[in-house]
């Protein structure tokens, strides 16, 4: 059995978990506690960070994108990354674009703060940080929703690790509420179709001992 270790609220956990349930791989999940910097889990992975995944056969795999593109390259019966050199070139863009500066903008901003700080015991969140991440996602919104208005998918036709990833994030702050969803409506929309989707319903089910989600966060109709 694959074992998967993760943190809840890390979307780049939450972009496995959702890419294993799309390709029907079974696993089970190991919530680690990366600030407490076990050498255990160091041995796997020296960088320290989640998510890492044990494949059956005992190869260690570390980082969400490597992770992703393994999987992807290995179990093929249903491709994320694209179809040829092209569309995988969009979709590694769109990856990217989530990845890092959304997460720069507004994930560290917004879940970093409201959520880590607290798990970490470093202080009060900062609230100019809390600002510019919430001023921020309006933008990313924005153009998911310009994504979405031109495209079927992020990418293009098919649902893909681009959808995985931007979805992967909002969830995140959508558990803590953060999310405007009524005043972007084609970016809701969207998630509405992805949250829809059984791959990620075990996302919608999380519930952190002692912070639990606002109401409409599993609800499909919002």
């Amino acid at each position: 059995m694959r074992l998967l270790y993760h943190l809840w609220l890390s979307p780049a956990s939450r972009k496995i978990r959702i890419v294993l349930q799309e390709k029907g791989l079974d696993f089970t999940m190991k919530v680690e506690r990366t600030w407490e910097r076990r050498a255990e889990f160091l041995a796997l992975n020296p960088a320290g960070e989640v998510p890492v995944l044990i494949e059956p056969d005992g190869t260690v795999l570390a980082e969400a994108g490597a992770i992703a593109e393994f999987l992807d390259e290995v179990y093929r019966d249903k491709l994320l990354l694209g179809i040829n050199p092209l569309d995988r070139a969009e979709v590694r863009r769109l990856v990217a674009w989530f990845d890092v500066k959304m997460n720069h903008e507004v994930t560290e901003n917004l879940v970093g703060e409201k959520m880590m700080k607290r798990f970490l015991g470093f202080g009060q969140p900062n609230s100019a940080a809390i600002r510019a991440g919430q001023a921020n996602l309006g933008y990313h919104l924005d153009y998911i929703g310009y994504l979405v208005e031109r495209r079927r998918w992020l990418a293009g036709d098919h649902f893909s690790l681009a959808d995985i990833t931007a979805a992967a994030h909002l969830s995140a702050i959508d558990y803590l509420g953060d999310v405007p969803w009524e005043q972007h409506e084609p970016a809701k929309e969207w998630y509405a179709r992805v949250k829809s989707r059984p791959s990620f319903r075990p996302i919608l089910a999380d519930h952190i001992p002692g912070a639990p989600p606002p109401k409409h966060y599993a609800d499909l109709d919002f």
